[in-house]
């Protein structure tokens, strides 16, 4: 997924200079970004699991290109709608409308080849927030400016009846996010059918704002200036609590991962959770993001894409009895689930907390 910067070339050959696959070739040239004469290389970008992506070196500068895969690369059978680069370049749009440079600009969509290309973002001047976390590195106000801005979207999309028409495609958000990660999470936890069916069912009763569907820390930069989020392939009408609770429950993991900072981490928590509701509490959209996390928790352990950092049998154990508490009994708000989570990865002797 496209990350524009902070990715590592992904070819062999220290000297070499790999050729662009023809298809992004085309779609430069179709889109006047190159001209038939040009040689088009660059340097194909690692990280992603749904698409080619590639820094494209043009005469003008480096610029990004990403092309759609029917199958994602990932070890279970997992296929989505390419069309999905059609609401990635269309959630570019809706965004920077609301704020500005708050996603990379698109610089042109070629619709039938399935490509994207926006502007190349520096590993130089921009961080990806997945490398500050995995350091240990928290900056309460970038993650304060953060929230605000995922709220302001969320808001301004409530409000814009286009957006119900431009983004209502609920085959797309089932194929990407409410199959691959609730209901693929029930075969391994068979007495869990009814509270995993249920967040399914969640999502579809609650679907009147435009989400991103993948709001990760993998998919933030933190610019100069104000955060850059980035691959929007599973942007659709969807619960805005989904949003709120995919970012929560990559925090919460952190901390499975890292427990020495699992302090840092809270203080991360903290700062999303309170920036996007300082624009009003909603405690109806919270108690639905407290249930989405316990499903997310589940998810990245016996899902279609289980969290690829967190390997150790005990501690998979002990987030998937975490869960299974919050999916049989639903808290009423992230903090509730939170102010357990965090001193018990912080002070493993108190492991047994998950389970009780």
């Amino acid at each position: 997924m496209p990350i524009e910067a902070n990715r590592q070339p992904g070819f062999d050959g220290e000297h070499t200079i790999p050729e662009a696959p023809d298809t992004i070739c085309d779609a430069l040239r179709e889109l006047g970004l190159a001209s038939t004469s040009d040689a088009i290389s660059g340097e194909p970008l690692s990280g992603g699991v749904s698409s080619d992506i590639w820094r494209i070196d043009l005469p003008g500068g480096p610029v990004c290109a990403k092309r759609a895969l029917a199958k994602l690369k990932v070890a279970e059978d997992w296929f989505a709608p390419t069309n999905r680069i059609d609401f990635e370049a269309a959630y570019y749009r809706f965004a920077s409308a609301i704020e500005a440079e708050v996603t990379p600009a698109v610089l042109g969509h070629h619709p039938e080849l399935g490509v994207l290309i926006t502007e190349y973002l520096s590993p130089s001047t921009h961080t990806v927030w997945k490398e500050e976390l995995r350091d240990g590195v928290i900056r309460p106000g970038h993650i304060h400016g953060l929230g605000q801005t995922l709220r302001r979207l969320h808001d301004a999309s409530e409000a814009d009846p286009r957006v119900a028409e431009k983004f209502n495609q609920p085959d797309l958000i089932h194929a990407l996010r409410l199959s691959p990660y609730f209901l693929a999470s029930i075969p391994a936890n068979h007495d869990l059918d009814a509270q995993l069916s249920e967040l399914v069912t969640l999502f579809e009763e609650n679907s009147r704002w435009l989400i991103h569907g993948d709001f990760s820390p993998k998919n933030i930069l933190f610019g100069p200036h104000h955060p850059v989020i980035l691959d929007a392939e599973c942007a659709n009408l969807g619960d805005a609590a989904f949003d709120l609770a995919f970012c929560c429950a990559h925090l919460f993991l952190k901390a499975a991962w890292k427990p020495q900072s699992a302090a840092k981490f809270e203080e991360a928590f903290e700062a999303f959770r309170n920036s996007y509701f300082a624009a009003g509490d909603d405690p109806e959209l919270e108690a639905r993001a407290a249930r989405y996390l316990a499903g997310f928790l589940l998810a990245r352990m016996d899902g279609k894409s289980p969290v690829e950092y967190i390997t150790a049998p005990a501690d998979k154990a002990r987030i998937r009895a975490f869960a299974r508490k919050y999916l049989t009994r639903p808290a009423a708000s992230l903090s509730e689930p939170a102010d357990t989570w965090f001193p018990v990865w912080a002070d493993p002797s108190n492991s047994k907390e998950t389970q009780n």
